[in-house]
């Protein structure tokens, strides 16, 4: 491997560091998540995506289609698109959708058997449905979390033979003290977070409780499990069209056809903004073991994307990174990067917990502690800011 985890100290815990040298543009790693799910009401508006690993599962059409409201839109150069319809495969007792039949084995094999609806597919009594429903009424678009990632935490250790091996892969994830887990789920889930976190327990316990678990269903334990999920989950949003968008960026074409096509492209994405905003991903969470080991730098040196249209997350370098030097992303989207060092650190505190020591922060720690204007109108922009590392572009 080009990185390695290392403890750093007990205020800082791991960080990634390089193997070797790297050079920018190449890609540190790729890495599949130890367990992944797409967000509840992602799914629920219709963005189909392998349950598995998130492929999204229409064609480029059909997704431009459906983001635009328009059935009659046309896609040229429909060959650019990936999605293989012939190999989807569906769970033959409750209907959820794979990409292929390597993926619903793999489904089936690490968590699907307990998590499998049957015929209770649709049924509202069902106590699977009855959480996720509860779920869905406290935790609205955007979404950062899903109560279905700790589902299949729980159903993954239940089915596996080897139960230790899993509750170790599952404790290597960074755990915080029960005054931090508090804010964590304090921010998922509002103000009204004691009664809500309470209801979520009886009903993850009527549909999962496990005896070898048990810790896991106490209160304490409950609220570890979630902070867990809100503090080490990382977004995954995946999508048919910018996948043919890319495929169609690589094309040989005359210049008066590439004119032709960049600009049909351009409008194409104004008017899918006009009606269906920021929302055109595929969009879920996983859990990544060498990824939740980077910390956050406001000038990182990598990024993170999922150009293979499923879970498999690429890490890739933004600068040459020397052997021996931490490899760091960023918490924060662009336009929050560009915010002065007081507001960056208030978004870092209040949902990642830490105050940010980056060379650029250092640099900056003698400006003012105060917003200018322009930042305190878009003060409130930011206070649902992401909880998990921003969805990058697929």
């Amino acid at each position: 491997a080009s990185a390695d985890p290392r403890f750093i100290s007990s205020a800082k815990g791991k960080g990634l560091f390089a193997t070797r040298n790297i050079r920018k543009g190449e890609t540190v790693f790729v890495e599949r998540p130890v367990v992944s799910s797409q967000f509840l009401w992602n799914a629920l508006y219709n963005y189909r995506a392998c349950d598995h690993c998130l492929r999204a599962l229409e064609t480029a059409e059909e997704n431009a289609q459906r983001l635009l409201g328009k059935s009659s839109l046309v896609l040229p150069h429909p060959e650019q698109c990936s999605i293989r319809k012939d190999l989807h495969q569906q769970c033959p007792r409750c209907q959820v959708t794979y990409c292929s039949a390597e993926c619903r084995q793999a489904a089936l094999e690490q968590y699907h058997q307990v998590l499998c609806l049957g015929p209770s597919r649709d049924d509202p009594t069902h106590p699977l449905n009855k959480l996720q429903e509860a779920w869905r009424n406290m935790h609205y678009p955007p979404e950062t979390s899903s109560i279905m990632l700790m589902a299949r935490m729980v159903a993954t250790i239940k089915q596996a033979k080897d139960k230790e091996w899993w509750i170790k892969a599952f404790s290597q994830f960074c755990n915080k003290t029960a005054n931090e887990e508090e804010e964590i789920v304090h921010k998922l889930l509002g103000d009204k977070f004691k009664g809500q976190l309470e209801l979520l327990r009886l009903l993850f316990t009527e549909a999962l409780y496990d005896e070898y678990l048990s810790r896991w269903f106490t209160p304490e334990g409950f609220q570890s499990l979630f902070a867990l999920v809100g503090t080490n989950g990382q977004g995954i949003g995946t999508s048919s069209l910018s996948q043919w968008v890319h495929a169609c960026d690589a094309l040989e074409l005359p210049v008066l056809q590439r004119e032709e096509l960049d600009a049909f492209i351009d409008q194409l994405y104004k008017d899918i903004e006009k009606e269906s905003g920021e929302f055109l991903n595929c969009e879920g969470s996983g859990l990544y073991v060498l990824q939740s080991c980077c910390n956050h730098s406001c000038i990182p040196n990598a990024e993170t994307s999922f150009p293979e249209n499923n879970f498999l997350l690429h890490l890739t370098a933004l600068e040459d990174i020397e052997a021996g030097e931490e490899i760091c992303i960023s918490y924060l989207d662009c336009c929050q990067r560009e915010r002065s060092r007081h507001s960056r650190n208030k978004i870092l505190r209040e949902n990642y917990l830490f105050t940010c020591s980056c060379p650029k922060c250092l640099a900056q720690a003698d400006d003012a502690d105060v917003t200018s204007d322009e930042e305190e109108e878009g003060e409130g922009e930011t206070d649902d800011a992401e909880l998990e590392d921003e969805m990058t572009d697929v």
